[in-house]
């Protein structure tokens, strides 16, 4: 059966459970700065540590481990995952930036009793803080499941 195939593929694994262990994370350490639970960041960008690092990351391990570091289809798994990281950090944090100072024009000019108009989400990329933890965790698994793979 093909599904038991891509249960079985190690990299894939790897990559789907740093991302969950990523999203998951997410809820204690918001909890802990606001004394909030916020259920919306299982499924949300943005925060700490980055689900999108350490799904690359994730992956471009698991390809090694499992294909070997010097196979070009690690470097092509390296490559994607340095253009992921550098987006999530670079291009989508800046329209995070952007949309805060948007939102904040738009509050100061509608103050008064026109209806507020819908913001722009500012939580759109990681700073590299949050996306050295997601890298740090998209070693740690592939490297721990390899170990239980084996």
């Amino acid at each position: 059966m093909k599904i038991q195939l891509v249960l079985q593929n190690y990299a894939l694994l790897s990559a789907l459970i740093a991302w969950s262990v990523a999203q998951l994370i997410k809820l204690p350490l918001y909890y802990v700065q606001t004394k909030r639970w916020n259920w919306a960041l299982l499924i949300s960008v943005g925060g700490m540590p980055s689900s999108h690092s350490a799904l690359v990351t994730a992956t471009a391990i698991g390809v090694g481990l499992y294909s070997g570091f010097n196979s070009p289809v690690f470097a092509l798994a390296m490559a994607v995952a340095m253009v992921v990281i550098y987006d999530a950090t670079g291009i989508r944090r800046q329209a995070g930036i952007h949309a805060q100072t948007i939102n904040l024009l738009v509050e100061e000019l509608l103050q008064g009793h026109i209806a507020p108009e819908k913001q722009l989400r500012e939580v759109l990329g990681h700073t590299p803080l949050e996306a050295l933890g997601g890298v740090i965790l998209g070693v740690i698994i592939p490297v721990l499941l390899w170990f239980v793979w084996k």
